[in-house]
C-alpha cells in the first residue's frame, strides 16, 4: 500500500496518517464577520472550498466513461454482484479452494465500522494527528482502520509471520487447514511488513507514531495549522521526539513466542518495506534494502536527514534507498552501511536522473521525478533485482549486494505508481504491478480501464526490459470495493510461469504468463464487499504460494489459507509436482531459484503440459503415461525403468524440432528425468 491518503484522498498530504500535517482535512477557523458583504466574502471559505472540505472521498463513486480504445471490466462474471458482508459476505472461486479464514485477534480489531465511535476518534489521536475534530467522520474511520491493518507475510518452518500496521502475529501453518495463532505482538508504527532468516526477524516501521519501546501511546498531537499554514498549504514536520522509531527494527525470534527487540536501525523516510538480501559470498551477514516512501524527518530528530532537492543539497534524503548491514553474530551491531543513488544519471551525475514521463493519473499527468522505491525483489540467483519505484520499473545489478547499481529502467504512461515485482523462475520476465489509487481506491469497476491499476509484463534479456503486456484481474467489481494489483509470487508449477496474486477486495487472482503476450487468469477467489455503500479497507494485501498452499493476508478479517484444485487448464499433475517443491524459509521480495526434484510426478505434469499443447501426438503421449504407470506400479521395477531411460533419447529428438521454445524446453527437462527418475 503506497502513497496512502496522498492519493486516495483525492490530493489530501500523506502526511494526514504519516504526521506531516493536515491541511485540507482540516477546516477553516469560522472568520470574523464584518459588515460588508464584501469583507465577508473574503474571509469566509468559498462553496466550493467548504464543499471539498465536507467531501467524503470513500463515498462509492462510479468510474468516468472508458478513454477511446480502452476497454473495461467483465461485468457478466459471477464476482461482480457478490452479497456484501463483513464475515458472511458472498464468495465465488474457480480452481482454489478456501480452506480457512483465521480472524484478527481482537488487539488487531478496530472494534467498529461506525465512524461517531469515539474508538475512531481515539485512534486517531494517537497516530499524533492534530485538530482531529476537524476531520470528517467518514475519513477518520478509514485512518483509524489502517492503523489495525494486516500487512505482509513471511514464513519459516511450520511458522507464518503476518505484519499488521499495530504489530505482529505469529501462526503454526503445520496443518494449513487448522493454522492457529501462537503469539501476538503489539508494537505499532505501520506499516509492519516482515521477513525472517534463522533467528531473526525484521519488521518495517515507517509512521510517526512508532516508538523505541513498541509503546501503544504514540506521542502528543500535533498542534493546529496556524492561519498562514492553511492559506499556503504548508506541511508541517511532526515535532522531533527523542523516543520515536521508523526505520527498521530487529528482534530475535530464537523463542518463537516471545520475539525479542534486539536493535532497531532508524532511517531518514523510515521504512515502506523492506528487502532481506542474502549474498552468496558473505555468510557472516545479511543485508535489507530499505524503501522509505514518506516525508524526511529533521535534522533535530535524526542527524544528517534533510528533505531538500538535490540542487539545494546533494546529501538529500530523497532519490536514494538505504542499505543495512545485519552481522549474523552480533544483530545488536546492525548499521547503515550505504545509501545507493539509483536513480543517478550515470551522465550528468544528477541524483534525480529518473522520470515517470507522465502518467493518466490526474495526480502525476505531468512528468514527475522519481525519488523513491516501493518494492525491490532481489534474485540473488542471477545477481539482478526489479525495483518498483514510484514513477519506474528499474533494473539493479546487486552482484555486489552493498552498492547495487541500475541497469535499466522503464516507464509506462498507463501506470500510476509502480509498486512490486516478480522475477520469472529462469529469470526471462519480470511482472510490475501498479498500485493506481494507493491501495484505498475502487479501481476495478466496470469502466476502470484493464491497462490501469495492473500488471505489466516485460521481457529481460542481457539487462534490458521489453514490454510485453499487460494483465489485469478481468472481474468488475463494486464502487465500495478497494482493488488493485498488489502482492503475489510464483506458483513452482515445472514448466509454466504461474503467480498467485493479491487484489485487495477484488480476491486472489492466479495468472498464467508463461506466454508473456498472452497472460491468463486460470483461477480465482473472491468475497464480496465489506459494505455496500461506503469503502471500508479490505480484502486480500498478499498472496503467496508456500509449500504446497497460498495464504492470503486479508486486511480487515484476518489470515486466508487456500488450496488449488484441478480444473481446465491446471492438472493434479501439476499441482502435485508443484508441491513436491519445499523451501525453509520464504521472504517473497528474496526470490529463490526454483528446482524441482527428478521425480514421476514432475514427469507426468510436463507430460499434461505436452498434451494440452498438442506438442506429442496422442499415441506418444498415451506411451508415455503407460510407461510412468508401469514404473510406478511396479514399485520402480528395473526392467520398467529401463523402458523410461529409453525413451529419453526420442524426447531430446523431438525437442529439436519443437514448434514452440517453451515445449522444447519441457521436452528436454522430461528427458532428463527418465533417464533418472524417482518414485
Amino acid at each position: 500500500m503506497s502513497r496512502l491518503l496522498r492519493i486516495a484522498l483525492h490530493g489530501i498530504c500523506v502526511a494526514v496518517l504519516l504526521g506531516c500535517g493536515a491541511a485540507r482535512l482540516l477546516a477553516q477557523e469560522p472568520a470574523k464577520q464584518d459588515a460588508t458583504k464584501a469583507d465577508a466574502s473574503k474571509q469566509e471559505p468559498s462553496k466550493k472550498e467548504a464543499d471539498e472540505e465536507d467531501e467524503n472521498p470513500f463515498a462509492p463513486q462510479p468510474a468516468p466513461a472508458l478513454p477511446p480504445g480502452m476497454k473495461g471490466s467483465d461485468v457478466n462474471d459471477p464476482r461482480y454482484k457478490l452479497t456484501p458482508g463483513l464475515y458472511d459476505a458472498g464468495e465465488t472461486s474457480m480452481g482454489l479452494k478456501h480452506l480457512i479464514l483465521v480472524k484478527k485477534p481482537d488487539a488487531f480489531q478496530l472494534g467498529t465500522t461506525d465512524p461517531e465511535d469515539p474508538k475512531v476518534e481515539k485512534t486517531v489521536k494517537q497516530l499524533g494527528i492534530g485538530n482531529v475534530a476537524k476531520i470528517p467522520k467518514p475519513m477518520q474511520l478509514v485512518i483509524a482502520q489502517l492503523a489495525f491493518s494486516n500487512s505482509d507475510l513471511a514464513f519459516q518452518g511450520n511458522h507464518l509471520f503476518q505484519g499488521n500496521f499495530y504489530g505482529m502475529n505469529i501462526f503454526d501453518i503445520s496443518n494449513p487447514a487448522n493454522a492457529t495463532l501462537i503469539t501476538s505482538m503489539v508494537c505499532p508504527g505501520g506499516q509492519g511488513d516482515v521477513s525472517v532468516y534463522k533467528n531473526l526477524m525484521f519488521m518495517s516501521v515507517e509512521m510517526p507514531n512508532g516508538r523505541l519501546d513498541c509503546g501503544t501511546q504514540g506521542f502528543p498531537p500535533e498542534p493546529p495549522p496556524t492561519p498562514e499554514e492553511q492559506k499556503e498549504k504548508k506541511h508541517r514536520l511532526p515535532a522531533a521526539q527523542k523516543d520515536r522509531f521508523r526505520g527498521v527494527r530487529i528482534f530475535d525470534i530464537s523463542d518463537i513466542r516471545n520475539p525479542r527487540q534486539v536493535a532497531a536501525v532508524q532511517t531518514c523516510r523510515g521504512s515502506h518495506t523492506h528487502t532481506l538480501v542474502v549474498d552468496p559470498n558473505d555468510k557472516n551477514n545479511v543485508y535489507i534494502y530499505v524503501s522509505g516512501t514518506s516525508f524526511v524527518r529533521q535534522p533535530e530528530e535524526l542527524a544528517s536527514c534533510s528533505g531538500e532537492k538535490p540542487d539545494k543539497d546533494p546529501n538529500t534524503a530523497l532519490f536514494r534507498i538505504d542499505v543495512i548491514q545485519v552481522p549474523l553474530a552480533a544483530p545488536r551491531d546492525a548499521k547503515i552501511v550505504s545509501s545507493p543513488r539509483v536513480f543517478m544519471d550515470a551522465r550528468t551525475g544528477a541524483l534525480n536522473g529518473l522520470s515517470n514521463g507522465g502518467s493518466h493519473d490526474k495526480e502525476e499527468q505531468k512528468p514527475r521525478d522519481s525519488d523513491q522505491c516501493h518494492d525491490i525483489t532481489v534474485y540473488s540467483a542471477i545477481g539482478l533485482a526489479a525495483g518498483a519505484c514510484s514513477g519506474n520499473g528499474i533494473l539493479l545489478d546487486i552482484k555486489d549486494p552493498v552498492h547495487p547499481k541500475r541497469v535499466d529502467a522503464v516507464n509506462d504512461p498507463n501506470y500510476s505508481y509502480w509498486h512490486s515485482a516478480s522475477f520469472s523462475n529462469d529469470g526471462s520476465k519480470v511482472v510490475f504491478t501498479d498500485e493506481w489509487g494507493g491501495g484505498l481506491g475502487a479501481r476495478c469497476r466496470p469502466n476502470d480501464p484493464n491497462k490501469w491499476g495492473a500488471d505489466a509484463i516485460f521481457r529481460l534479456k542481457d539487462d534490458k526490459l521489453t514490454f510485453a503486456n499487460y494483465y489485469k484481474m478481468p472481474a468488475a467489481q463494486s464502487d465500495t470495493e478497494n482493488c488493485v494489483a498488489h502482492n503475489g509470487s510464483l506458483i513452482p508449477v515445472p514448466g509454466r510461469d504461474i503467480e498467485v496474486q493479491a487484489w485487495y477486495q477484488g480476491g486472489v487472482s492466479v495468472m498464467d504468463f508463461t506466454d508473456p503476450d498472452h497472460p491468463m487468469e486460470i483461477a480465482y477467489y473472491d468475497r464480496g464487499p465489506i459494505d455496500p455503500k461506503v469503502l471500508i479497507l479490505g480484502g486480500d494485501w498478499s498472496a503467496y504460494w508456500y509449500n504446497g498452499y497460498i495464504y492470503g493476508s486479508e486486511i480487515a478479517r484476518g489470515l486466508d489459507v487456500f488450496e488449488l484444485t484441478p480444473m481446465q487448464n491446471l492438472t493434479q499433475n501439476e499441482i502435485d509436482a508443484a508441491k513436491s517443491v519445499h523451501v525453509t524459509e520464504e521472504n517473497v521480495q528474496n526470490q529463490q531459484k526454483i528446482e524441482w526434484p527428478s521425480t514421476l510426478v514432475v514427469a507426468k505434469a510436463y507430460i499434461d503440459q505436452l498434451a494440452r499443447s498438442q506438442a506429442l501426438s496422442t499415441d506418444k503421449i498415451a506411451s508415455l503415461r503407460n510407461a510412468i504407470a508401469g514404473a510406478e506400479k511396479s514399485h520402480m521395477n528395473a526392467g520398467k525403468v529401463k523402458k523410461l531411460k529409453g525413451m529419453a533419447g526420442s524426447l531430446e529428438k523431438s525437442a529439436s524440432s519443437a514448434k514452440s521454445p517453451v515445449d522444447a524446453s519441457r521436452m528436454r527437462a522430461l528427458a532428463e528425468i527418465l533417464k533418472n527418475p524417482s518414485a
